[in-house]
C-alpha cells in the first residue's frame, strides 16, 4: 500500500506541467516559509505563460481603448513623377509684340505687327503632387468598436481562467508535499517504535524470556525500513525541488509548507438540501463557461458586424487636391520648391460624396455569403461546447459532492480504526514486553496501525483536493468551502 502510494504522488508530480523558467543559484540557507497564499502569488508572478497571457490581453486593451481610431479619415498623399514615351511638340502663332514670358521672340525679329510662328518641344518628365482624405462611415463600424470591447472582456476572462487554474494546480501540489512529509513522518515513527522493539527483544533475549530468533528478526525489521525512508526522503527531496521551479525559485530552495489540513477539517456543511438547484446554480460559475459565454459574445456582434456590412449601405466622404509642376519647365533642372513653377489648373482637385453598398453580400453563395454561413456554424458549434460544458460541469460538481461526503463518511470510520489500532498495537507491545507475544504479533499490530494512519491521510488528502476542484467547477475563490463557508 505504501509503495501503491509513492508511485501515485510521482504520477501526480509528473502531470504538472513546470511552465516558468527558475534563476540559477543556491538555495536559501534559512528555509523559506510558505503558505498557500505565498506559494500561489510566487507561481502567478514568475509563471511564463501567464505573463504571455497578460501581454496579449494588453493587446486586446489597446485595440478596444482606441477602437474610435477607425472613425478617422484616411489621409494620403503621393508624388508622381512621369516620362512620356514620346516628345510632344508645341506649335503656333504669337503676336509680334509679345508678354508672354514663355514665349520670347526668336533673336532677329524686326519690330513689326502680326504673328510670328512659334515651334518648341515640352520637357518629356512632368510632376505631379497630390492629397487626399476618405473618411467611411456605416453601422458594421459602430458594431466592430462593440466587438472590440468584448474581445478585451473575453482575453481578461481567459487571463484569469488561466491564473486560477495555476493556482488550482499549485495549492494541490502543496497539499501533496504535505501529505508526503506526513507519510515520512509516520514511516519515521514507524521506524523508531521498531528500534525500540529491537531493543527490547535484546533485554527479553539476554533476560531469557524469548530466543535468539526473535531479536534478530527485530533488528532485520529496522534495517529492511532504512532504504524505505531514503527512498521517501529522496522523492519527496525531487518533489520539492520540482515546485520550487514552478515558484519560480531556484530547484535547490529550502522551504517549509505551512500545514492546511487537520482532522477536523472533514466539513462539508456548505453542501445545501436542495443539491439540484446547488448544482444548477453553481455550474454557471465555472471559469471555463465564463469564459466560453463571453467568447460566444464577441462572435454574435462579429456576426452582427458581418451583416450590417453586407446588408446595410456605406457613406463615403472624399476630398483631394493636387498641384502640378509646370508642363514647360523641366523638372529635373527647375526647382521644385519655387511657388511660380507650380499649377493646380489641370490636377485642381474636388470633394465627392459616395453612397455604396455590397452586392455580393446579398447571394450566399458569394465569398461573402459563405464568410456569413462559416461564422454562423461556428456559433452553433460555439453554443453545443456550452451545453456539453454545462452538463460535464454539472456532472463533476454532483460527484465531488458526493465524493467529499463519501471521504467525510470513510474517515470518520478511518478516525475510529485508527484509534483501534493504536489501542490494539500499545496492549500487543505491553504484552511483548512482558513476553506474553512473539515478535511477529507486534509488527501485525504496528503495520496494522501505519496502514490506518496511512489511510486516513489519504483521506484528508482526497478531501482537499475534491475541495478544491470543487471552488474551481463552482467558480468559488480558492478556500472558501475549505474554511468552513457556505454557498447557500
Amino acid at each position: 500500500m505504501k509503495y501503491s502510494f509513492l508511485l501515485g504522488a510521482v504520477l501526480l508530480c509528473s502531470t504538472i506541467t513546470a511552465y516558468s523558467q527558475a534563476p540559477a543559484g543556491e538555495g536559501l540557507r534559512n528555509p523559506l516559509i510558505l503558505s498557500p497564499e505565498e506559494a500561489v502569488d510566487h507561481a502567478i508572478r514568475n509563471n511564463l505563460m501567464l505573463e504571455t497571457a497578460r501581454i496579449a490581453t494588453d493587446i486586446q486593451k489597446r485595440g478596444a481603448t482606441h477602437s474610435w481610431n477607425q472613425f478617422l479619415p484616411s489621409a494620403m498623399v503621393t508624388g508622381t513623377m512621369a516620362r512620356s514615351n514620346w516628345a510632344n511638340n508645341v506649335s503656333g502663332a504669337a503676336p509680334a509684340v509679345s508678354l508672354n514670358p514663355f514665349l520670347p521672340l526668336p533673336p532677329g525679329t524686326p519690330d513689326i505687327y502680326g504673328v510670328v510662328p512659334y515651334s518648341f518641344d515640352l520637357p518629356r518628365w512632368n510632376l505631379i503632387g497630390m492629397f487626399s482624405a476618405t473618411l467611411d462611415f456605416s453601422f458594421a463600424l459602430i458594431e466592430s468598436v462593440r466587438s472590440s470591447h468584448l474581445e478585451y472582456r473575453a482575453g481578461t476572462l481567459t487571463l484569469e481562467k488561466a491564473r486560477l487554474q495555476i493556482e488550482q494546480n499549485v495549492r494541490k501540489m502543496y497539499n501533496q508535499i504535505l501529505l508526503m512529509e506526513a507519510n515520512a513522518a509516520l514511516l519515521n515513527d514507524s521506524y523508531n517504535n521498531a528500534v525500540r522493539q529491537a531493543a527490547i527483544a535484546e533485554a527479553n533475549f539476554r533476560a531469557g524470556l524469548a530466543p535468539r530468533l526473535t531479536w534478530l528478526q527485530a533488528q532485520v525489521a529496522v534495517e529492511n525500513m532504512r532504504p524505505m525512508i531514503n527512498d521517501l526522503g529522496n522523492l519527496i527531496k525531487n518533489i520539492k525541488g520540482n515546485f520550487a521551479i514552478i515558484l519560480g525559485l531556484p530547484h535547490d530552495t529550502a522551504f517549509e509548507l505551512v500545514p492546511v489540513f487537520q482532522e477536523t477539517s472533514f466539513n462539508t456543511s456548505f453542501i445545501p438540501p436542495d443539491l439540484a438547484d446547488f448544482i444548477s446554480r453553481s455550474a454557471s460559475g465555472r471559469p471555463d463557461i465564463v469564459e466560453l459565454e463571453a467568447n460566444i459574445r464577441t462572435l454574435q456582434s462579429q456576426r452582427n458586424a458581418l451583416r450590417l456590412g453586407h446588408f446595410t449601405p456605406f457613406i463615403r466622404l472624399g476630398w483631394d487636391i493636387g498641384s502640378m509642376f509646370d508642363p514647360t519647365l523641366d523638372p529635373l533642372s527647375n526647382s521644385w520648391f519655387n511657388g511660380n513653377h507650380w499649377t493646380n489648373e489641370q490636377v485642381g482637385g474636388s470633394f465627392s460624396l459616395t453612397v455604396g453598398m455590397s452586392l455580393n453580400g446579398l447571394f450566399g453563395f458569394t465569398k461573402e455569403g459563405q464568410q456569413r454561413k462559416d461564422l454562423e456554424a461556428a456559433l452553433k458549434i460555439q453554443h453545443i461546447r456550452l451545453t456539453q460544458m454545462i452538463w460535464d460541469t454539472e456532472l463533476e460538481i454532483f460527484n465531488k459532492i458526493n465524493s467529499l461526503e463519501t471521504t467525510r463518511t470513510s474517515a470518520e470510520v478511518q478516525q475510529a480504526a485508527v484509534e483501534l489500532a493504536e489501542t490494539t498495537y500499545n496492549l500487543t507491545e505491553t504484552a511483548y514486553r512482558s513476553g506474553l507475544q512473539d515478535f511477529q504479533a507486534v509488527r501485525n499490530s504496528a503495520l496494522a496501525l501505519e496502514q490506518a494512519r496511512l489511510q486516513l491521510l489519504t483521506l484528508y488528502f482526497n478531501f482537499l483536493n475534491d475541495l478544491i476542484d470543487l471552488e474551481y467547477a463552482i467558480g468559488a475563490p480558492f478556500g472558501t468551502l475549505g474554511s468552513n463557508g457556505t454557498l447557500n
